[in-house]
Formats: C-alpha cells, sequence, structure tokens
C-alpha cells in the first residue's frame, strides 16, 4: 500500500482596496500564502493578469516547485552514487498557454541545471542521473506535459 503525504497551505486574499471585487479593476490580487511554521510568501497574479510584478505568482511558483522537486531528487541520487556536487544552479522556464477565453494551460517546462561536482566526478554518470532524478520526481510525475531537461556539468 503506498504512503500518503498530505501538503497543507494557507491562502488569504490581502487585495480588497475598499469596494471588494465591485469591479474587475476595483480590486489587488494580492494575497499571501502561508505554510504553519514557516515565512510567508507574498503573491499576487502575473503583472499580464494586473498583478503585482513585485510579488510571486502562481506560474513562477508552479515553475519553481518542478526545479526545486527535480535538484533535491538529483543531490540525493548524486550523494548515493558517488557524485561529489559542490554547485548547483537552475534557470527554469515555463511556457503557458492561454486560451481565447482566458484560461490557461502550461504546455512545457524546461529545466537548465548548471552543476559543479568535483574533480574525481564521472561526468557521464551524473548527467545520466539528471534522467533518474527525472523518473523520481513528485511534481514532475505530477503533469501532464513534458518537463525537458538539458544539463550542463563541470568539473572543478
Amino acid at each position: 500500500m503506498p504512503k500518503l503525504h498530505t501538503y497543507s497551505t494557507q491562502v488569504v486574499w490581502t487585495g480588497d482596496l475598499g469596494s471588494g471585487t465591485s469591479r474587475y479593476d476595483a480590486y489587488s490580487r494580492d494575497h499571501l500564502v502561508s505554510v504553519a511554521n514557516k515565512p510567508d510568501i507574498s503573491a499576487s497574479s502575473d503583472p499580464a493578469f494586473r498583478g503585482d510584478p513585485k510579488h510571486h505568482n502562481p506560474e513562477e511558483l508552479f515553475v519553481a516547485s518542478i526545479s526545486s522537486c527535480h535538484m533535491l531528487w538529483y543531490l540525493h541520487l548524486c550523494a548515493t552514487n558517488g557524485i561529489v556536487v559542490t554547485g548547483y544552479m537552475d534557470e527554469a522556464m515555463g511556457t503557458m498557454e492561454e486560451s481565447a477565453n482566458g484560461s490557461g494551460r502550461f504546455t512545457d517546462v524546461l529545466l537548465r541545471p548548471r552543476v559543479t561536482i568535483g574533480a574525481s566526478g564521472h561526468i557521464a554518470l551524473a548527467e545520466r542521473l539528471h534522467d533518474e532524478a527525472h523518473r523520481f520526481c513528485f511534481i514532475a510525475n505530477s503533469v501532464n506535459f513534458p518537463v525537458r531537461c538539458e544539463p550542463a556539468t563541470e568539473v572543478v
């Protein structure tokens, strides 16, 4: 029987500018994302949808969650396979398609991890482990679009 894990968050809208949602342009899209015993995340919608560009938006956080999950699995697999990672940075990019009716969906996420490994590391194995990390990533396994990975590995 599979183990079940649950995750609880609280999202609170903070964007009432005095007249609630009386008009489409009368309210802010600002909100707080909270998880017990952790710092709050100030969020808004994407600026294309009247959001505050100073705050994270759900789409960015979604792409970040895929990137973060991949990274954590990758680091685990490197540790168990004798690859010493000394640096990891990913500039992930997600593509969302907006439909004529205003709805939308992600069609692609591209991960571009730049990994630095120790001098005794094996680049071929280090790069192959990205494929395995992808197979294990909880978030990538939960989406219905391609998550591509174009890693680069450097030995120091």
